[in-house]
């Protein structure tokens, strides 16, 4: 049965041991002394906690690049996530395959919800769309939004909402450049000191020795 220890978690996540060991008391994980924590189980805890032990279906609205390209991410699944259907307003994309699943149109998505008893709506439309979609996913039952569209999206009290916006962790990204950037450059002092530095050695290379041309100071 693989084990793991406070230590070598408290390590890995960077924080301190005691910590990680109260805080994975509250999950009623207290490991056995001198032996560790049950990876398999802690595992199950943890994801029991995080309600990842369960079959969560969801529904993705707005098929473009964008929305294609989360159909096929791989990741949902292995975290409990099931996409339960494809959604767009374009005709043209009615019944086409993305990722193993039809697109439906936008006129079947009160119907797709309560069949499939859809608590977690993606969005992934244009910013025009985003609100409009947003209140009937949310009439038909929809209790969290996760916006990748970029706008604010308005929801009543009980609707939680997560934007995704790329430009904003670029912008983030960015500060961080410039931070590090800044951090590399000389101080305006700086040069200043150099050009001292330099000028005392030119005058103590002009300095000639006793036979005219050997500087008095020799390097070793």
């Amino acid at each position: 049965m693989p084990t793991v220890s406070s230590e070598e978690l408290a390590t890995a996540a960077g924080v301190n041991s005691a910590k990680l060991r109260k805080d994975f008391s509250y999950l009623g994980s207290y490991g056995t002394r001198g032996v560790g924590y049950d990876v398999e189980y802690l595992v199950y805890q943890i994801s029991r906690e995080l309600g990842l032990t369960q079959d969560w279906p969801v529904v993705i609205v707005g098929i473009g690049n964008l929305g294609a390209a989360l159909a096929n991410y791989g990741g949902f699944a292995s975290r409990g996530f099931r996409v339960a259907a494809l959604i767009d307003a374009d005709p043209a994309m009615a019944g086409k395959p993305v990722a193993g699943l039809p697109v439906r149109h936008t006129d079947e998505l009160e119907a797709i919800i309560s069949d499939n008893g859809v608590s977690i709506g993606v969005i992934a439309t244009p910013a025009g769309a985003a609100q409009q979609v947003c209140d009937r996913l949310v009439a038909a039952g929809v209790t969290s939004i996760l916006n990748f569209a970029p706008t604010v999206l308005s929801v009543p009290e009980g609707v939680d909402v997560r934007k995704v916006d790329l430009s904003i962790e670029l912008q983030i990204l960015a500060f961080h450049e410039q931070r590090k950037a800044g951090e590399d450059s000389p101080s305006p002092a700086a040069p200043a000191a150099a050009a001292r530095s330099g000028a005392g050695v030119r005058s103590s290379a002009s300095r000639k020795g006793p036979d005219g041309d050997v500087p008095a100071v020799m390097p070793a």
